[in-house]
C-alpha cells in the first residue's frame, strides 16, 4: 500500500488553498511585525522616541502587503506561500536601512537635502502595482513566448540605450547605466533583465536539441559542434560591448552568466559552463588591457587600501563597517554607516553587516536563499519546458545579482553598480523585481494547481452495463 502523497497538485484543492492562504498570511503579518520593530528600535535609539511618522508608515506598508495577498489568493490561488513573506521581510529591512541612513544625515546638526525611506516607500507601491497588474493580467506564463522574441528586442535596445545617450543625462560615477530627465531617473537595464530572461527561455526550449548535440570528446567533456557556438558568441559579444561602452561590469556580468546557467540548465552540457567561463575570462582580460576605466576598477579591487583616498575609498570604508560590526554588530542605530559612500544603494549589504554583523547578515541572505530555492522548485514542478527555463532563470538571476553584489561589498569581487535586490535604494530595481517575482507566483501557481482530471470515456450503447431501477 502507498503511502500518502506529497504532491501539491494531488492534494484536494479544499484543504491545499485555505493552508496556504492562512500560511501566507501569518507569514506576512509577521514580516510587517519585524519592519516596524525594526523601525521603532531605530527611533529610539537615534531620536530617543518614536516619531509620528511610524504610525503612517506601519498603515501604508501592512495595506500594500494586504493587497498582494488578496490579489494573489484571488487570481493564483495555489502559488508558493513563501515568495511573497520573504520579499516583504527583504523590502521591509530595506526601508528600514535606508531610514536609518536618513536619520544619520540629521545628527549632529546636518540638514539632509531629502528623505529618501518615503520615496522608497513610493517605489514599493509602484511595484505592488506592477506586480498586480502581472498577476491579474498574465493568466498563462506560457503567452510569454508568444512575444518572446519582441521582448528580446525590446530587451537589448533598453540595455543599449544609456551607451548612446549623452554622457549628462546617463552616466552617474562613471557608469552610463541611467536614463535622467527633469529629475526623474530610470536604469533601464533592471527590466531589459527580464525580457531578456523571457527571450533566452523560449529561444533555449527551441534550439535546446541542437545545443545539446556534441562532435567530440575532450578530457571527459562533451563540447558542442563549431557552428553551435553562435548564440554564446553572440551573448558574449553584447556582454562585452555593455562592459566596453557602459562601463558596467555589472550589467555585463549578470546577463552573460544568466545566459550560461539557463544554457546549461537546458542541455544539461557542464561544457558550456566551462566555455562561458572561459569566454568571459578572456574578455575581461582583454578589457583590462585595452580600456583604462577597466583598469582601475581592477587595480583597485585588488589592492583597495593603496587606493584608499581615491576610488578604493568606498570599499575600505565598507571593509571597516563590517569589521566593527562583528558577530552581533552594533545594533540598528548603533554604528555608523553612513560613513561609506552611497551606503543606501550600492553598499547597503555593508550598513547590514555593520549593525546587525555577521548572524544578521548570514540572516538576511538565508531569506534570499528561500526565495531562491522556492523558484527553483517551482522550476522542478511547472509541467512546461518554457516554465521551468523561465522559472529557473529568474531564481538565477536574484541570487546571481546577490553573489555579485555581496563579492564587491566584501572584496570577493571588484565593484559592479548593481543592487542588492529589494533591499537597496532604487525605485528602477525595486520596480523591476516586483515585476520578477510576480511572473514567478503566476509561474508557481500553475505549477501547484491540480491536474483537472480527464472525462471518462463515453460507453457504447451495447455495452453499457444492466442496471434495475426500483420505482
Amino acid at each position: 500500500m502507498s503511502g500518502p502523497t506529497t504532491d501539491p497538485r494531488a492534494a484536494a484543492p479544499g484543504t491545499v488553498v485555505p493552508t496556504r492562504r492562512n500560511t501566507e498570511l501569518l507569514l506576512l503579518g509577521f514580516a510587517v511585525l519585524i519592519t516596524l520593530a525594526a523601525q521603532s528600535i531605530v527611533d529610539v535609539t537615534i531620536t530617543g522616541s518614536l516619531r509620528p511618522e511610524l504610525a503612517t508608515f506601519g498603515g501604508w506598508f501592512a495595506a500594500l502587503w494586504a493587497v498582494v495577498h488578496l490579489v494573489v489568493r484571488r487570481f493564483a490561488p495555489y502559488a508558493d506561500p513563501l515568495l511573497l513573506p520573504a520579499v516583504a521581510v527583504l523590502s521591509g529591512l530595506g526601508l528600514t536601512m535606508i531610514h536609518r541612513l536618513d536619520l544619520a544625515g540629521m545628527q549632529d546638526g546636518a540638514e539632509a537635502t531629502r528623505e529618501d525611506a518615503p520615496v522608497q516607500l513610493l517605489w514599493a507601491t509602484i511595484g505592488v502595482a506592477l506586480f498586480v497588474a502581472v498577476v491579474v493580467v498574465l493568466r498563462d506564463h506560457r503567452l510569454l513566448s508568444r512575444f518572446a522574441y519582441t521582448l528580446g528586442l525590446v530587451g537589448l535596445v533598453l540595455l543599449a540605450l544609456p551607451a548612446v545617450l549623452p554622457a549628462s543625462i546617463s552616466e552617474v560615477y562613471g557608469a552610463k547605466i541611467w536614463i535622467r530627465v527633469a529629475g526623474f531617473s530610470i536604469q533601464p537595464g533592471e527590466f531589459a533583465k527580464i525580457c531578456l530572461i523571457v527571450f533566452f527561455a523560449a529561444y533555449l526550449v527551441d534550439k535546446r536539441d541542437v545545443l545539446a548535440l556534441a562532435s567530440r570528446r575532450v578530457a571527459g567533456l562533451e563540447l558542442p559542434r563549431g557552428r553551435d557556438l553562435g548564440p554564446v558568441l553572440a551573448v558574449w559579444v553584447v556582454s562585452i560591448l555593455v562592459l566596453v561602452f557602459e562601463r558596467d561590469l555589472g550589467s555585463s556580468l549578470l546577463l552573460f552568466g544568466i545566459f550560461v546557467v539557463m544554457l546549461y540548465v537546458a542541455t544539461e552540457r557542464a561544457s558550456w559552463l566551462l566555455i562561458g567561463v572561459g569566454l568571459f575570462a578572456g574578455g575581461a582580460f582583454l578589457a583590462y588591457q585595452l580600456f583604462g576605466h577597466v583598469r582601475v576598477r581592477v587595480d583597485t579591487w585588488l589592492d583597495p587600501f593603496a587606493y584608499r583616498d581615491e576610488g578604493g575609498y568606498q570599499l575600505v570604508q565598507s571593509l571597516f563597517g563590517l569589521g566593527t560590526g562583528g558577530l552581533f554588530g552594533a545594533g540598528l542605530g548603533g554604528g555608523r554607516p553612513d560613513q561609506v559612500p552611497v551606503a543606501k544603494s550600492d553598499f547597503i549589504a555593508s550598513a547590514i553587516g555593520e549593525e546587525l554583523g555577521l548572524f544578521g547578515l548570514v540572516a538576511v541572505i538565508v531569506i534570499y536563499l528561500v526565495l531562491v530555492e522556492r523558484g527553483l522548485r517551482t522550476s522542478l514542478v511547472v509541467r512546461d519546458a518554457f516554465g521551468k527555463l523561465l522559472a529557473g532563470g529568474l531564481a538565477f538571476a536574484v541570487a546571481w545579482q546577490l553573489f555579485v553584489v555581496l563579492g564587491g561589498v566584501t572584496g570577493l569581487l571588484p565593484l559592479t553598480g548593481l543592487t542588492t535586490p529589494f533591499v537597496a535604494y532604487g525605485g528602477s530595481s525595486l520596480v523591476a523585481n516586483f515585476g520578477l517575482v510576480a511572473i514567478l507566483v503566476r509561474i508557481s501557481d500553475a505549477a501547484r494547481r491540480p491536474a483537472t482530471p480527464p472525462p471518462p470515456p463515453k460507453q457504447a450503447i451495447g455495452e453499457a452495463p444492466t442496471e434495475v431501477v426500483s420505482s
